[in-house]
C-alpha cells in the first residue's frame, strides 16, 4: 500500500453550535454527531487526519459564567477558558468519532490534544485588541464591567458594545512533533481547537500564555504545515466561496488557482469577519508547501465532494 494522504479538517463553529439554536451541551452533542459524518467519509477514503474546530459560542458562554460568578468563585482568565473549551469540545468530538468508527469496523484511535500555539509577544494585535468576544451590552453596562474587569471594549455600530481581546497571528504549533507522530500512525488527532492556546516565548525562553484568541482557520493552516499535511479542508456553512457575494453578479468559485484567489483577496472580495480568514488560511497553507485546499460544507464532504458544490484551490 502507498503512503496515505494526510489532511487537516477544520470544522466551522456553526457545525457544533448553529446560530439561532440554544447552545446546550445536549444540542452540541447532537450537532457533533451530525458533523462526524464528514470526517468518517474521509477516514473511509483512507486519509490520515487531524481535526480542528471553532469555539466562539462556547468560549463566549464560559466568559459569561465568569462574570456571573464574580465574587463567588475565582476569576478564570481567557487563556484558561480557551483551554477548557478545547478540552470539553474535544471530548465531544472524540467520543462521537470513536462510536462512529467502531460501527464501521475500522481500527483507528482518536485522541484530543490541548494545543499551545506560539505567537509573537510583540504582535501589534496584543496591544490593539480587535476581536469581539462575550455578550452584548449597552454603553453604560459595559463601562461598568470594563472598569471592574479591566476590559478593552468597542462599539459595534448600530448594535451595541462588546469586549475586545487580542487575536495574534499563529506562528508554530508547540506540540507539532507529537501530533505528527500520532497522525502518521493513523490516529485521528483533534488539535488546535478554537485556534489553540496562544503563548509567547519570554526573555528567559519560557512559554507564557496570552489572554487572547487565535483564528481557527489560520491555526489550522499552521497545523497543516507543521505536520506535513498535503491537503486542508475548511468546512463552513456554504458549499462554495463566492465573489461579489450578495450582489446580482455573485459568482461561485469552483476550481481556482492560488494566483486567481490571491487576486480576489487583494481586491477585498472576502470580508474579515466571514470568509476572509478562511481565504487567508488557504493562501498561507499553499504558500508554505500545501498541495490543495477545499472549502465547502459538511454535506458536500458526506456526498463525496461533487465538483459543483466545492471550491478547490490549487497552486
Amino acid at each position: 500500500m502507498g503512503k496515505k494522504k494526510t489532511a487537516v479538517v477544520a470544522l466551522g463553529g456553526n457545525a457544533i453550535s448553529p446560530k439561532g439554536e440554544l447552545d446546550t451541551i445536549a444540542n452540541q452533542f447532537r450537532n457533533t454527531r451530525k458533523s462526524r459524518k464528514a470526517i468518517i467519509r474521509l477516514i473511509e477514503k483512507g486519509y490520515n487526519l487531524a481535526v480542528t474546530h471553532g469555539n466562539g459560542p462556547q468560549v463566549g458562554n464560559a466568559l459569561l459564567r465568569v462574570e456571573a460568578a464574580e465574587g463567588k468563585a475565582p476569576i478564570i482568565p481567557l487563556g484558561i477558558c480557551v483551554a477548557d473549551t478545547e478540552g470539553g469540545m474535544g471530548y465531544m468530538i472524540e467520543q462521537s468519532l470513536q462510536n462512529a468508527i467502531r460501527k464501521i469496523d475500522i481500527d483507528r484511535d482518536v485522541v484530543t490534544i490541548a494545543t499551545q500555539i506560539i505567537v509573537d509577544g510583540n504582535d501589534p494585535a496584543i496591544k490593539n485588541p480587535q476581536k469581539y468576544v462575550g455578550g452584548w451590552y449597552t454603553e453604560r453596562e459595559i463601562n461598568a464591567l470594563a472598569k471592574k474587569f479591566d476590559w478593552s471594549i468597542k462599539e459595534v455600530p448600530n448594535k451595541g458594545w462588546r469586549r475586545v481581546v487580542p487575536s495574534p497571528t499563529p506562528l508554530e504549533i508547540i506540540n507539532k512533533r507529537a501530533i505528527k507522530r500520532l497522525v502518521d500512525e493513523g490516529v485521528v488527532v483533534i488539535a488546535a481547537g478554537g485556534g489553540g492556546i496562544p503563548v509567547y516565548i519570554d526573555e528567559n525562553g519560557d512559554y507564557e500564555g496570552v489572554d487572547g484568541v487565535i483564528d481557527k482557520d489560520l491555526a489550522s493552516a499552521v497545523l497543516a504545515h507543521d505536520i506535513g499535511a498535503e491537503e486542508l479542508f475548511i468546512l463552513t456553512d456554504v458549499d462554495q466561496v463566492a465573489i461579489n457575494f450578495g450582489k446580482e453578479n455573485q459568482q461561485n468559485l469552483g476550481k481556482v488557482t492560488y494566483d486567481e484567489l490571491k487576486g480576489y483577496f487583494d481586491e477585498g472580495q472576502f470580508p474579515p469577519g466571514s470568509m476572509g480568514p478562511k481565504i487567508q488560511a488557504a493562501l498561507s497553507f499553499l504558500e508554505n508547501g500545501g498541495s490543495k485546499v477545499i472549502i465547502t460544507s459538511l454535506d458536500s464532504v458526506k456526498d463525496d465532494l461533487p465538483d459543483d458544490k466545492i471550491t478547490l484551490i490549487t497552486k
